[in-house]
């Protein structure tokens, strides 16, 4: 059996697949709130865009009832803090600083883990030490999840950087994701020779493997046709992320 059947089957009416990057963000996070209580509670979780990591920390977010926040390239410190309160379901306190006070206190009465998406706008707006001093007053779990360089650009605040418990790197689309993706159409087989291929097209990038499998299905029930291969494919493109060049 593999990880992600032991980990995912009681979530079977959710409509995320197994993925690996389901299974690899469940996995830190679950790690770091069963932690020793010696051990720092944040881990991060890094990878190029359009991976899964968001959808993955939906679903990681609904297991573990996480409060959740996307941050905004716009946000200030006060912004982020207002939206922090809001999630939580507490009004936003009046200064930067008591708000703080109020989440970290939030996070430690609840139990539940903080989830941070899009957390490279941490750095561009310098709100790492924010974060960092809702953790110290809290000793609560927080999950950052942000882009392929997050690790480099948290590096330079060593006092925080030594805080993360685990840093898991995001993985590109394996072939058992695109199975498992390509299972949610029940009325189209998409054949193994087709889904390589369109790994290869889409160069591990899940949401281009989805964008792909949607096209792919949708071409097989206009046709009438229960299963597709390479060869019944024939000339039809792909998505590759690329806009089309235009004709002279």
């Amino acid at each position: 059996m593999s990880v992600a059947s032991e980990i995912l089957p009681q979530q079977s009416a959710t409509p995320i697949a197994p993925l690996q990057n389901v299974v690899l963000m469940w996995q830190a996070l679950d790690g770091a709130m069963n932690r020793p209580e010696h051990l720092p509670g944040m881990v991060a979780v890094y990878g190029p865009s359009g991976v899964g990591k968001s959808m993955a920390a939906a679903w990681s977010a609904n297991k573990s009832r996480a409060y959740y926040v996307e941050l905004r390239s716009t946000w200030t410190k006060k912004a982020m803090i207002e939206a922090l309160a809001r999630e939580m379901g507490m009004p936003p306190a009046r200064t930067i600083y008591q708000g703080v006070d109020q989440i970290a206190e939030q996070l430690a009465l609840s139990g539940r883990p903080l989830i941070v998406d899009e957390a490279d706008y941490l750095v561009k707006k310098s709100n790492v030490e924010m974060i960092r001093d809702i953790y110290e007053s809290s000793h609560g779990t927080i999950l950052l999840i942000g882009e392929e360089n997050l690790p480099q650009k948290l590096g330079r605040w060593e006092r925080f950087h030594n805080r993360i418990l685990d840093w898991v790197p995001a993985q590109l689309c394996s072939l058992d994701d695109a199975q498992a993706m390509a299972a949610a159409y029940e009325r189209v087989r998409i054949e193994l020779d087709l889904l390589e291929e369109v790994l290869r097209q889409s160069h591990g990038i899940t949401r281009r493997v989805a964008v792909n499998l949607h096209k792919i299905a949708s071409v097989a029930r206009t046709e009438g046709w229960d299963s597709i291969d390479r060869a019944r494919w024939g000339k039809r493109g792909f998505y590759t992320g690329q806009a089309p060049v235009r004709g002279r």
